[in-house]
């Protein structure tokens, strides 16, 4: 059907009337199959006529490709040829690979062989050259590195399992064993005469340690690993020497020291015992000048600052007749003990390896230094120095303990532990001669403070001055049993004077007298200081009421009694003028002389002039407060006005008290 006949039949279909649907859906489905149809049938004339229109080219294209594979097939054959090349190429490699490393194993395994033959050899072998040095040669530094060849040879043939199967052992064995007695035997007789040059007099035994026989330290090695016979000879030797010398060395150093001591106390140097039957010229060391130094601490305080200065020397402090209380002794033989043990302790550790050794080196300087000591506590009775010696040997126990050295610990141990029981047993004889004192002796009359009270003060203040950076409980004790003594014994001598006032002055004075050397020790006193403040006010309350009654006791005693009583209760109590009259006139004629005679007593009585200022001034207080009472009293007498003009204005008994009382 040609394009013409199609659009005629949509002509046609566009006539059809509306009623005939199924004709006009009939025809419309026609129609689209016809144009379809016709369309495809177009586009193929189309293709057909761009086809034979390229037709040459497409004969080209065909021509090339059929060239392409030509040349390709060419190139297979030719990588297919490679490969079998390659093939062949990867097989010999791998041939040589490992061939190569069955070489590396030959070559590995021979090298090692060589190495350990050659470590062997030389192990075992003995060179001439150090037959030589061991045979001939003097003992110095190579000879030192020649000892140490050997003791590695020596070691090797005895440890080595390898080396038992050996041939070879039985050629060198025997040249080893002499090659060792000979070094043993030369080294013994050159370290053994190295020691012995320690016993010449005047050697600086630490310089000579330290520049000389620590150069040689490996001959003690050796010997202790290949002659230990010879080696426990030397060691002994070693011993035996440094004990002597040591040993006569501190003998020597503490009989010099015996020179200079100064005795500062005897077995009757005690607290409660008379002064006038005591002597300190009784002993045959120089004595103390000043007899208050057997109690007070003064200077001798000092040397707790001094402990890291050098020991004395001596023949120089001989040479200025210079005298040292024990505890300075004391702390210059330690300081060189200390030094001493420190530099030998050391030098044990590092030459023989043995810090053992150290102990049965100075078993001999311990025992001098024990005779000694023992011999000078037993006969020690100076409290105040065997406190010194205490604080020395703590701070000493510090020193050692920042060097790290604990070859003294059981040392001053000992000596602590030995000098607590001697100051206690001291302490107690203190404590016991005020207990078991003798008041009538004792007694003076004088209420001055007493010397017994005095030795109190100081020697108390003393020890709680050296007990203040430590707070040791048991000294405290012993200070409170040691003041209830001293309060015991202050008590019955006061009862030795007949006046009660007497009793107060003369306890006042003992008390203010102890507080101002309590505060002298330091600005705390502690319970104790606090013990004596407290009794001093007690007895200044009752020498003030004293002093009083003793110039206005019937006014006191109106003031006490009747000034007190209620006026309203009853007739019988009243108080009439002529009860008041004559004490107000009384005080009116002679306040101002009394006040004046009270001024006296109290700067005749009291030796601390601002203690007794101090008490007249609280004395003048309490007599304006008695005053002032009976002022009160009188004005509300019935008729008192009439004495108005014989009362003393208190403004005025308050001038003139000024006059008396600096610090009112």
């Amino acid at each position: 059907m040609s394009q013409m006949e199609v659009l005629d039949l949509g002509a046609f279909v566009g006539d059809l009337s509306m009623e005939d649907d199924c004709a006009r859906l009939w025809l419309t489905s026609c129609q689209k199959v016809l144009n379809y149809a016709t369309i495809q049938r177009l586009l193929r004339r189309t293709y057909v006529k761009d086809y034979i229109k390229e037709s040459d080219n497409l004969v080209s294209l065909h021509d090339q490709i059929r060239d392409c594979d030509t040349i390709l097939s060419q190139m297979e054959s030719l990588l297919s040829g490679f490969q079998a090349e390659i093939g062949s190429i990867s097989s010999d490699i791998k041939v040589l690979q490992e061939k190569s490393m069955d070489m590396g194993l030959k070559l590995k395994n021979r090298k090692m062989a060589e190495s350990k033959l050659a470590k062997f050899v030389e192990d075992i072998i003995v060179p001439p050259r150090m037959v030589d040095i061991i045979v001939d040669g003097e003992v110095n530094e190579e000879y030192m590195r020649t000892l140490e060849i050997l003791s590695k040879k020596l070691k090797f043939v005895t440890t080595e399992s390898t080396v038992k199967t050996s041939m070879a052992l039985k050629d060198v064995q025997p040249e080893l064993e002499r090659l060792r007695q000979k070094a043993v035997s030369k080294v013994f007789d050159f370290i053994v005469q190295k020691l012995y040059a320690l016993r010449k007099p005047k050697t600086n035994i630490q310089i000579l340690q330290q520049s000389v026989l620590l150069k040689y330290k490996y001959v003690i090695s050796f010997l202790k690993e290949h002659g230990k016979e010879l080696y426990t000879e030397a060691r002994a030797a070693y011993l035996d020497t440094m004990n002597k010398v040591l040993s006569a060395h501190f003998r020597a150093y503490i009989q010099a020291l015996e020179k200079l001591q100064l005795d500062i106390a005897t077995s009757n140097d005690l607290i409660g015992v008379e002064a006038r039957g005591t002597s300190l010229f009784s002993t045959r060391r120089e004595p103390l000048k000043n007899r208050s130094s057997v109690f007070s601490l003064g200077d001798r305080i000092n040397i707790l600052k001094e402990i890291d200065q050098p020991a004395l020397i001596p023949h120089i402090a001989e040479a200025s007749s210079q005298k040292y209380p024990y505890e300075v002794l004391f702390r210059s033989l330690h300081k060189l003990l200390m030094d001493t043990a420190s530099s030998e302790y050391l030098f044990c550790d590092e030459f023989f390896g043995e810090e053992s050794l150290f102990t049965e080196i100075f078993a001999g300087p311990f025992a001098v230094i024990d005779e000694h000591f023992n011999t000078i506590l037993s006969n020690s009775f100076d409290a105040i120095g065997l406190m010194l010696m205490i604080r020395l040997t703590h701070q000493h126990q510090l020193i050692m303990s920042r060097r790290r050295i604990p070859c003294l610990d059981s040392y001053l141990d000992k000596v602590n532990i030995a000098l607590w029981p001697r100051f206690k047993m001291v302490f107690d004889m203190h404590i016991n001669s005020l207990r078991n004192a003798n008041v009538k002796t004792l007694w003076e009359d004088d209420v001055r403070p007493h010397y017994v009270m005095r030795r109190y003060a100081e020697f108390t203040a003393s020890l709680i001055h050296l007990n203040v950076d430590y707070g040791d409980g048991q000294l405290e004790m012993n200070l409170e049993r040691l003041r209830m003594a001293v309060d015991d014994l202050i008590m019955k001598l006061s009862t030795q004077f007949l006046k009660s006032k007497l009793q107060s002055v003369f306890l006042i004075n003992n008390y203010d007298m102890t507080i101002a050397v309590l505060k002298e020790a330091g600005p705390d006193g502690g319970k104790i200081q606090m013990h004596f403040e407290e009794v001093l006010k007690s007895q200044t309350t009752i020498y003030v009421e004293e002093l009083l009654l003793e110039h206005f006791s019937d006014l006191i005693k109106f003031v006490k009694t009747r000034a007190s009583e209620d006026q309203s209760s009853t007739s019988e109590k009243v108080i009439s003028v002529s009860e008041v009259e004559p004490l107000v006139k009384d005080f009116a004629s002679r306040w101002k002389d009394a006040i004046e005679l009270m001024h006296k007593d109290v700067i005749t009585s009291f030796s601390n002039f601002l203690c007794g200022m101090e008490i007249l001034r609280t004395s003048l207080t309490q007599l304006l407060l008695y005053y002032t009472r009976l002022s009160e009293c009188v004005k509300k007498v019935q008729g008192g006005s009439a004495l108005n003009k014989d009362l003393v204005s208190i403004q005025l008994i308050i001038h003139e008290i000024r006059k008396f009382s600096r610090t009112f």
